[in-house]
């Protein structure tokens, strides 16, 4: 089976100025060789504390942070220096879900705009087809045709980040990164995205890399998973 993602001896460092800019500079590893596989239709964990480099992982895979070593998405290497001088290619390999939704979604704009954005950026169908598709997507995502017309600040947490969902998966990735994208939900309403990824994962054959610091949310999602401390990856979950 060829994974997904295949992610090699990645490592990344920061400089730290604590000591003012006129200070010593002195280079902090992030992350240090961290190597792991995500296969097609599957749900990976990465938990860990905050500060172990599970966020920094995942912006490196979205080509967001630069990084040394090598990350393949689909069998598309990603740039490793940050400046995402391949985003529109890897686009279509890979999208972010994030942890505040309102902050990553325009408030400016209705939904059905939101969702439909994605394909007017690449172009993909007339704009009869683009209706289309979104609400196809909508019903993917729990909600209806109705949400189209409806501003950002007129839904709630969990249907705010079932649009962010929905644009997400617009062009059809291969591979999503949700990073903490529970993690400002009520329980109610985290519980239910979770479901929604299950769901996803069967009618999409979606491939999801789920960051958390909440163990019982990895068990409860993920087929395998990772634990992170200091950098590094130090326990497998199977």
């Amino acid at each position: 089976m060829n994974a997904v993602l295949r992610v090699r001896d990645v490592s990344n460092t920061y400089v730290d100025r604590s000591h003012g800019l006129l200070g010593w500079k002195i280079k902090k590893s992030v992350l240090d060789r961290v190597s792991m596989e995500v296969n097609p239709g599957e749900i990976f964990g990465l938990v860990g504390e905050s500060g172990s480099g599970k966020t920094t992982l995942g912006r490196c895979v979205l080509g967001l942070t630069a990084f040394r070593g090598d990350i393949h998405i689909d069998g598309l290497r990603q740039d490793n220096r940050g400046l995402g001088s391949r985003r529109r290619e890897m686009a279509l390999k890979v999208q972010a879900v994030f942890q505040n939704p309102a902050s990553s979604l325009n408030p400016m704009k209705k939904v059905g705009w939101l969702l439909e954005e994605p394909l007017r950026i690449h172009r993909r169908g007339s704009s009869a087809e683009r209706r289309k598709e979104v609400d196809r997507m909508l019903d993917l995502v729990g909600l209806d045709s109705f949400y189209k017309g409806r501003g950002i600040r007129e839904l709630s947490a969990g249907q705010k980040q079932r649009v962010a969902i929905g644009c997400a998966l617009m062009l059809r990735p291969r591979l999503v990164i949700a990073d903490e994208a529970v993690s400002s939900l009520d329980v109610s309403a985290a519980a239910q995205i979770l479901n929604l990824f299950r769901e996803l994962r069967q009618s999409l054959g979606l491939s999801l890399v789920f960051i958390s610091h909440d163990l019982d949310a990895v068990y409860y999602l993920c087929d395998r998973a990772a634990v992170m401390n200091q950098g590094r990856i130090v326990e497998n979950l199977d």
